[in-house]
C-alpha cells in the first residue's frame, strides 16, 4: 500500500505538535501520521484522509479543511486501546475534478473489503462519487447512506455537487444495491424528487422524522457499505463553517448518526463534506467534525463486539407471526441490536419497535419495504 503515497501529500508539519505536546492517550500521540515516511497501515482499523477538492461546488479553497479538523481531532483522547488509527495525509488535487475523484477512488479501492474504515475529511459533497466509483470500477454492488438537507439530483444545475446523485443512482450499469437518504428538509426538495426516489425503491427520511426517532436510523444504516455526510444537514447554529439552514440536526444528533455509521459492520468509508474554514467561528465546525469522527471510531469499536449469527448463544431468539407468516427475530446479547428473518432466510437489521409490531400481528413497514425490493 506504500504505492498510495504518489496520490497523497503528507500532513502539514505546522499543524503537528511534537509528541511531547500530546498526552499518551491523545490521538495526536498514538496515531501513525504521514509526516515524512508513509504510515504503517496494515494493522490500522481507521484510516484518515483529507481532501481539498471543492470545484464541484463552484469554489476553490486554500484553507485546507482537513488540517483544521486534524488540529482538533489530535487533541482528543482515544478510549479504545485496541483501535489503531493511521492518518495518510491529503489527496493531491488533480488538474481536473475527475482526476481528483480518481485519486480518492484509488485510495479507497486499496482499503475496500479489508475490514478497515476510511474517514474522508473535507471537500464538497460530490466527492461521494469517488466512494461509489471504488465499487463500480470493480463491478461490486454497494449500499449507500447519505445524510443531507438536500437531495442532489438537480439535473439542470451546472454544479456537480448538486447533480452527482443522478450519476450515482441512475447511470447504467449501476452498482447501487440500495440507497438511504436521511435528513432531507422538505422546502429544499422538489416533491417530484421524492416520487422518483420511491419508484427506485430507495428509502428517504425527512429531518423531522429522523430527529423524532433517531434510534430508528441505526438499523437503517446498519447494512450500508459507505456513508456520506454533508455538514449542511446540521443546523447553522451548531456549525457556522458549513451550515446552510437554521434547522437540521443538532451537534449531538450528528455525532449519534456518525456513531451509527461506525457500527455498520461493512462500513468501508465515511465521508464528511462541506466544511469551509473561512466561514467558521472559533473553530466550532472543526471541533464538531472531529467529535463526529471520534463517535465514528466509537461505533467501529462497538461493531467489533458483535457476534456472528452462527453463534446461537450470543442471541435471544423470538418467534412471532403476522399475515400468516412465521417470523424469527434475533436480539444480540452483547449490543442489544435486533434482526428479523425474511422469507428468503436472509436476516435484515431491524429494531425493537418492529418486533412489537409483529407481536401485535401487524406487518412492520421495514419488512414490507425489504419485500418490495427483494421479494
Amino acid at each position: 500500500m506504500n504505492d498510495l503515497a504518489q496520490f497523497l501529500d503528507p500532513v502539514r508539519s505546522d499543524i503537528i505538535a511534537g509528541d511531547v505536546a500530546y498526552n499518551d492517550k491523545q490521538i495526536g500521540r498514538i496515531a501513525d501520521i504521514y509526516k515524512e515516511g508513509f504510515p504503517e497501515v496494515a494493522d490500522a482499523d481507521i484510516i484518515l484522509v483529507g481532501t481539498d477538492e471543492s470545484r464541484g461546488a463552484g469554489y476553490i479553497t486554500d484553507n485546507h479543511p482537513a488540517d483544521m479538523v486534524r488540529e482538533q481531532l489530535y487533541r482528543m483522547y482515544l478510549w479504545h486501546a485496541d483501535i489503531k488509527i493511521a492518518d495518510i495525509g491529503n489527496i493531491k488535487s488533480g488538474s481536473s475534478l475527475n482526476d481528483s475523484y480518481s485519486c480518492l477512488k484509488t485510495v479507497l479501492k486499496d482499503f475496500r473489503s479489508t475490514g478497515k474504515s476510511v474517514v474522508i475529511i473535507g471537500g464538497s459533497h460530490d466527492n461521494t462519487l469517488a466512494q461509489y466509483m471504488a465499487y463500480a470500477e470493480e463491478k461490486k454492488f454497494a449500499e449507500a447512506t447519505v445524510i443531507d438537507a438536500h437531495i442532489d439530483l438537480q439535473s439542470d444545475s451546472s454544479l456537480r455537487s448538486e447533480t452527482f446523485l443522478m450519476e450515482m443512482l441512475t447511470s447504467e450499469p449501476n452498482y447501487i444495491r440500495h440507497y438511504n437518504h436521511i435528513g432531507f428538509q422538505s422546502y429544499f426538495v422538489h416533491p417530484y424528487m421524492l416520487e422518483t426516489m420511491d419508484k427506485l425503491r430507495f428509502d428517504v427520511y425527512r429531518v423531522g422524522a429522523a430527529k423524532e426517532h433517531l434510534e430508528e436510523m441505526e438499523p437503517i444504516m446498519r447494512g450500508s457499505d459507505f456513508f456520506s455526510f454533508d455538514m449542511g444537514a446540521v443546523q447553522y447554529g451548531a456549525i457556522p463553517g458549513s451550515g446552510v439552514s437554521p434547522n437540521g440536526f443538532s451537534g449531538e444528533e450528528a455525532c449519534s448518526l456518525a456513531r451509527f455509521a461506525g457500527m455498520a459492520h461493512g462500513a468501508d468509508s465515511f465521508g464528511i463534506y462541506g466544511y469551509r474554514p473561512e466561514h467558521d467561528i472559533n473553530n466550532i465546525t472543526a471541533i464538531q467534525i472531529s467529535q463526529m469522527i471520534w463517535y465514528f471510531i466509537d461505533g467501529k469499536n462497538k461493531s467489533r463486539q458483535e457476534s456472528e449469527f452462527s453463534d446461537t448463544f450470543a442471541f435471544n431468539e423470538y418467534h412471532t407471526s403476522f399475515a400468516d407468516s412465521d417470523v424469527v427475530f434475533l436480539q444480540s446479547k452483547k449490543t442489544g441490536r435486533w434482526w428479523m428473518k425474511m422469507p428468503g432466510k436472509k436476516y435484515v437489521a431491524c429494531s425493537y419497535s418492529d418486533y412489537l409490531f409483529a407481536s401485535n400481528n401487524e406487518i412492520p413497514e421495514r419488512w414490507l419495504r425489504v419485500q418490495e425490493r427483494e421479494g
